[in-house]
């Protein structure tokens, strides 16, 4: 999957998340997606540095980067809790996509209960 095609599956995903909104706070190259305020992806368009940082769980995040190419540590995060995803490599738009929607159900769940906008044990597209 191209940089272009990455860009509008991770659009796409994050417009039918409840409460997800995007900004630009560090700088136009940068797309972050929070849900009350907690991030929970980044798109990255940066002349040395085009993908998509997502937060993960360590133990899935640790068998992520054994099994594919193109999922590596975060770019700029904690590379315990963040992974990038690297367009025109071995990752499937299924794969993005699910990996958008556990990023989200992560940060809901350590969201207090009367702030969160979907129940994350729950919570599918």
């Amino acid at each position: 999957m191209d940089y272009s095609s990455l860009t509008a599956l991770t659009r796409e995903t994050c417009a039918q998340l409840p409460a997800a909104q995007v900004s630009q706070p560090f700088s136009p190259e940068y797309h972050v997606w929070k849900v009350r305020g907690k991030m929970f992806a980044m798109l990255v368009d940066a002349p040395a540095h085009r993908e998509l940082v997502l937060k993960v769980a360590p133990e899935d995040a640790a068998l992520l980067r054994k099994k594919f190419v193109g999922i590596t540590e975060g770019y700029h995060m904690n590379k315990r809790h963040w992974s990038s995803v690297l367009p025109d490599t071995d990752v499937e738009p299924q794969l993005v996509r699910g990996l958008l929607v556990d990023a989200y159900c992560a940060v809901v769940a350590g969201l207090p209960r009367a702030r969160r906008p979907v129940d994350p044990a729950t919570f599918g597209l």
